[in-house]
């Protein structure tokens, strides 16, 4: 991978994370980071314009950027940003259209478990509209030694819309950033409620067996993967039962409701979100080629 990386930063411990994310995986993969602060693009009637209120919170954004780069390790490019717009996504989203990146991280909402994801409302707003694939960093992210980069990564593999978008994605991570790759089927977990389970499940993993197969059949040469499939009683707990490193990503799809090159979390990543004590990227249903990625 090159290219470049955006990076939305908050004052908070949810904007510590997605900066470590984004630095570790900058680092694995030589990519630069764009570290975003994003302000209100406009004042209304009721907070008319104040040129010191707003030459204060330009300092204060700029302040905070200059903290936050003090926690990037010197070896890793990046640069600074203060932007305008009507939500902190949009000026995210469109710093990404700007720079042809590649990816765009944030971090979960305060508040959640360690090691684990809970969405904000930016993550929420992203995962409806961006373009280009995005990196939700759990809690704790900011704990992981950067010296530790990218040592594995996990897709979900399936048969819906999107999958072979999912596998590009995932087979120029594990190039870029040096990491294994691993295969992971759903499938045989992947039922409704109401689905008996006996004969269906038996079937159910057969199947999960064969789309793993035709996945790693269709892997370009050179490319090895470990392939597994997900068992349990319901999404998380096959999620849960599954080995994840410190190191390692997981790559979801984006839902069959979405749109064409762009996301929409459907109901198994959604559960999987829950489970993860690893970063999710969330991949558009369609790849954006003419992204920064070479």
């Amino acid at each position: 991978m090159t290219g470049r990386i955006v990076v939305g930063y908050t004052a908070t411990t949810a904007g510590e994370d997605a900066v470590a994310l984004g630095a570790r995986l900058a680092a694995a993969s030589g990519a630069l980071v764009d570290l975003i602060v994003v302000l209100p693009g406009e004042r209304g009637v009721i907070t008319p314009p104040d040129a010191s209120y707003d030459r204060y919170l330009v300092d204060q954004a700029n302040a905070w950027l200059a903290s936050a780069s003090s926690e990037i390790p010197d070896a890793v490019a990046h640069r600074t940003h203060v932007r305008y717009a009507e939500s902190f996504a949009e000026g995210l989203i469109n710093a990404a259209t700007e720079f042809r990146a590649s990816h765009i991280v944030v971090g979960a909402a305060n508040g959640g478990l360690r090691g684990r994801h809970r969405l904000g409302t930016v993550a929420d707003e992203l995962l409806h509209s961006s373009e280009v694939p995005v990196v939700l960093a759990p809690e704790g992210a900011r704990r992981i030694d950067p010296a530790t980069g990218v040592t594995r990564v996990t897709a979900a593999v399936g048969t819906r819309p999107g999958a072979d978008a999912l596998l590009e994605e995932s087979i120029a991570l594990a190039v870029a950033t040096g990491a294994e790759l691993r295969l992971v089927s759903l499938v045989s977990v992947d039922l409704p409620a109401s689905v008996d389970t006996g004969v269906i499940r038996i079937a159910g993993a057969a199947h999960a067996d064969d789309v793993l197969t035709r996945t790693l059949a269709a892997l370009p040469e050179g490319i090895d993967a470990d392939v597994v499939v997900a068992r349990g009683d319901s999404i998380e707990d096959a999620v849960a039962q599954l080995g994840w490193e410190p190191g390692e990503l997981a790559i979801v799809g984006s839902s069959r409701l979405a749109q064409p090159r762009r996301l929409f979390l459907g109901s198994t990543a959604a559960k999987m979100l829950h489970e993860l004590p690893v970063p999710m990227v969330v991949v558009p249903r369609t790849r954006a080629t003419e992204s920064g990625r070479q």
